[in-house]
């Protein structure tokens, strides 16, 4: 789950998250929190659960947003997300990418980097989200994730059709890469992103009051809920309040 601080936070970890993860959605589809929140989040999580932490909107400044890969990496998190937002080409993807990943491993060497792209790419002028994975692997991330950028209510599945997620998914697979999806997703979509194989499922919205993002909190029992769901699935899959 997607938590903004301590106490949803703790919220996901009660209702049975298996990742924690530690986003402002207030800044944005990956938005960035303090480093002071994440370490006590670190704290309050018990293991075997692994805390997630987001490094905000990125632009194409690969020095900026190196510095910031290295500040989160420091503070001991198991997944920096590294959200795809300002990069216009596979190139400059993949040299983005790159050199976030040489940051986190120099400071974190368990740390996984997650390559995140968007399946609504072409709303917000980046990377096509079906390059992911090739760059994912190029950029020597360990996982490759799809989320939408523009949080206005439509979902991944608005955007990509099962079979093209799970084609996503397999593709990420061969090259050896973890995957995770998001994206403004519901309940009743949950069995059809269950069925594309994914490693992990992302989700903020169904899990907050009111289903806002933004203004809502995540609650225990809502989390509960779509952790049955997702847990159901054969394969195995964790859930990540996350979106």
């Amino acid at each position: 789950m997607s938590s903004a601080d301590e106490s949803e936070a703790l919220e996901a970890i009660a209702g049975g998250a298996d990742i924690v993860d530690v986003k402002n959605p207030k800044e944005g589809a990956l938005g960035a929190v303090f480093p002071w929140i994440i370490r006590r989040i670190i704290e309050i999580t018990p293991e075997p659960l692994e805390v997630s932490c987001t490094l905000g909107d990125l632009p194409n400044l690969p020095g900026s947003v190196t510095l910031a890969a290295l500040g989160v990496a420091s503070t001991g998190v198991d997944y920096v997300k590294c959200g795809l937002i300002g990069v216009k080409t596979y190139e400059e993807a993949v040299y983005l990418l790159r050199n976030v990943s040489r940051a986190v491993k120099e400071s974190n060497p368990s740390a996984k980097v997650v390559a995140v792209g968007f399946a609504d790419a072409d709303r917000i002028g980046t990377v096509s989200p079906f390059l992911i994975p090739k760059i994912s692997k190029a950029g020597e991330a360990q996982i490759a994730m799809l989320d939408t950028a523009l949080k206005d209510g439509k979902s991944l599945l608005a955007f990509l059709t099962t079979t093209q997620l799970k084609k996503f998914v397999d593709e990420s697979h061969a090259y050896g890469l973890g995957t995770a999806l998001a994206g403004s997703l519901k309940e009743r979509d949950l069995s059809m992103i269950n069925a594309t194989g994914t490693d992990i499922v992302g989700v903020r919205s169904a899990a907050c009051t009111c289903q806002d993002r933004v203004n809502g909190h995540i609650t225990r029992k809502r989390v509960n809920e779509l952790a049955h769901i997702v847990k159901a699935s054969p394969s195995e899959q964790r859930l990540n309040p996350e979106e």
